[in-house]
């Protein structure tokens, strides 16, 4: 307790030498680097954000260098907690795998920050290996090609099975998973699970549901991102 309390008080530092600093930082900086480069070969498919990427790379030598500043100094603790508290990160939910290699890149950059770099390479080259393995053998993904449709309907159509003969034509299996009201209750947009039977059909089964649906709008994306949809209104 009398150590503890005098962490608090004694005002010491950590000690920080230019040998350590550089090897804190480009240790960090080539695993992040590696991080970053795992990330962008298994989102290629699907896209990707060039500052995510980069934040990556930044985030390990950041961190790295925090832990050095820290050391075993409390107080120190306590301020750089206070500082970072103030800081509110505003952004859009990401994907799950997206959290991850953030959570890497800061575990990594706090090994080496406490000077393990060594066993932050070995951590890392043995989780990219997981993650590319996980990626090429598409664990727990789904086959075939599977969307997420959303359609718009007048307020006065009845939607429940409204689509079912047209879905069934195109789609190998669909299931509704959301009705929500748009425009004050004038529209209603449905939210579709599919499994295509063929990709290439997808204009046409979109098509049909044009001439169902009023030429309302009509929206078709991947299950992974919003970003690559097709739009027609």
């Amino acid at each position: 307790m009398s150590d503890f309390l005098y962490s608090l008080t004694s005002g010491e530092t950590a000690t920080l030498t230019f040998g350590g600093v550089v090897e804190t930082l480009v240790s960090a900086i080539i695993i992040g680097l590696v991080i970053s480069l795992v990330y962008l070969f298994t989102h290629r498919k699907e896209g990707y954000s060039q500052a995510f990427c980069v934040a990556l790379i930044l985030l390990a030598p950041i961190v790295g260098m925090v832990i050095l500043v820290i050391g075993n100094n409390v107080a120190t603790a306590f301020s750089l907690a206070g500082a970072f508290a103030l800081v509110r990160f505003r952004s859009a939910p990401g994907d799950p795998k997206d959290i991850a290699y953030v959570f890497m890149s800061v575990t990594m950059g706090l090994t080496c920050g406490l000077g393990y770099w060594i066993w932050a390479a070995l951590a890392t080259a043995i989780l990219c290996v997981i993650i590319l393995i996980l990626h090429f053998t598409n664990f727990a993904g789904k086959k075939g090609a599977c969307y997420v449709l959303k359609v718009t309907v007048p307020e006065t159509l009845n939607y429940v099975g409204a689509f079912d003969d047209c879905l069934s034509k195109y789609c190998k299996s669909f299931k509704m998973t959301r009705v929500k009201s748009v425009d004050f209750g004038a529209l209603f947009e449905i939210s579709f699970d599919i499994n295509m039977k063929n990709p290439d059909e997808i204009r046409v089964m979109l098509d049909d549901i044009r001439a169902m649906n009023g030429n309302l709008k009509i929206m078709l994306s991947t299950p992974e991102t919003v970003n690559k949809s097709f739009h027609f209104q």
